[in-house]
């Protein structure tokens, strides 16, 4: 009841984080929380939201306000979606299924990871209908081509390929935290655990969480970063992508795109989407952040392409901002990550609510009723 209280009174995906931050075991905690290397990226990407300036406008009538979305020819009740995350069950135990129905149950999409805690087969059960899967290429083509049949198996119609990941990313916490897979327990893990009682029961009860979908490859992996090189490959080209576009038969978005030249070129090959990212800040230490990336490349491809964007997005109004500068729609990773590592499936429910009723409140301040018609016009120009 006490905690149920407290997840009443956060105001903010701000909140939610310092929740789970008290509820989670420091190296558990620092593996969604962190960044690569500085964690410059990170930052930039919340900053540079806070950047984009919107003008209210008002006497307009906003008594009923419209937040849906329509993408890839399917109607969503809001213009967001969960972004992959690998490993979230380390964060908090089940989160991949608790944010897969959450996903299902506010009609959003849920972007299912090929690094998830659970296997792809039961997070498309989950999301029942709304599930996305995000691929890494591997190494091995039998590797990657076994994950895009099992895709297909289960349903799946929007693959994601993710490209911004040639080289695994240099994430210092997690080289500080001494993070392994599967996790060590050494005196220092020891005594965090004994500080967290909440989280280490739940742990306890659905076991040592791994990346599912490799089960039987990573048996012999012993760090983190043994299992990025098997998931991914620094051979992947242009070549591999026009492959996988004559493979795959439904739905196939590119996420990780930063440059104009790249939409384009995705375009061409005829892709159906790109996600414009800098996978959170998660692998690269330098570079734009991904909002800053967005009006170049959304004029390069001129509506060609659908054009989605995550990293950095804290507040509903950061999805309106995103609209305004080309994205078609927006996936959220970590801020609906804190609201589960909050309080499991309420504290997920509350991360929702949450931006939604920001969302509504910032469409209403703009005198802008239907989120479908936002564009630049609503930004402010110095």
């Amino acid at each position: 009841m006490v905690h149920l209280m407290r997840l009443a009174r956060a105001a903010s995906i701000a909140d939610l984080r310092e929740l789970a931050r008290r509820r989670i075991p420091r190296f558990a905690f620092d593996l969604v929380d962190g960044g690569a290397e500085d964690e410059r990226n990170l930052r930039r990407n919340v900053e540079a939201f806070g950047e984009v300036e919107l003008t209210p406008r008002y006497m307009i009538d906003v008594g009923a306000v419209e937040t849906g979305v329509t993408v890839f020819g399917r109607d969503y009740a809001l213009p967001l979606g969960m972004a992959p995350i690998g490993m979230l069950n380390a964060f908090w135990p089940d989160a991949d299924v608790i944010l897969a129905r959450l996903c299902k149950r506010e009609n959003i999409p849920y972007v299912a990871s090929s690094a998830a805690s659970t296997t792809l087969e039961k997070l498309a059960e989950a999301a029942d209908g709304n599930g996305w899967f995000q691929l890494y290429v591997s190494g091995d083509a039998n590797v990657t081509e076994s994950l895009v049949a099992r895709a297909e198996a289960a349903g799946y119609d929007v693959l994601m390929v993710t490209a911004d990941v040639p080289a695994a990313g240099k994430r210092d916490r997690d080289i500080r935290n001494q993070l392994s897979v599967p996790f060590r327990f050494t005196p220092g893990v020891l005594a965090q655990l004994a500080g967290r009682p909440v989280w280490s029961l739940a742990s306890l009860r659905n076991g040592t969480p791994n990346v599912a979908n490799y089960a039987d490859l990573l048996s012999s992996a012993t760090s983190y970063a043994d299992v990025q090189k098997t998931l991914i490959t620094p051979r992947f080209t242009w070549a591999d992508l026009e492959r996988l576009r004559e493979r795959w038969k439904g739905r196939l978005l590119v996420k990780g795109i930063l440059h104009p030249d790249d939409a384009d070129r995705c375009a061409r090959i005829g892709c159906d989407g790109i996600v414009v990212s800098n996978h959170g800040g998660r692998q690269v230490a330098f570079g734009p952040a991904s909002v800053e990336a967005l009006p170049a490349i959304a004029e390069a491809v001129k509506g060609r392409l659908t054009v989605l964007l995550d990293s950095g997005i804290r507040r509903g109004s950061d999805v309106i901002r995103a609209k305004a500068l080309g994205a078609d729609l927006v996936l959220a990773g970590r801020a609906l990550a804190f609201g589960v590592g909050a309080g499991g499936a309420a504290g997920a429910q509350r991360g929702i609510d949450i931006l939604k009723l920001e969302l509504v409140r910032a469409l209403g301040q703009l005198g802008t009723p239907c989120y479908a018609t936002i564009d630049a016009s609503v930004l402010s120009h110095r």
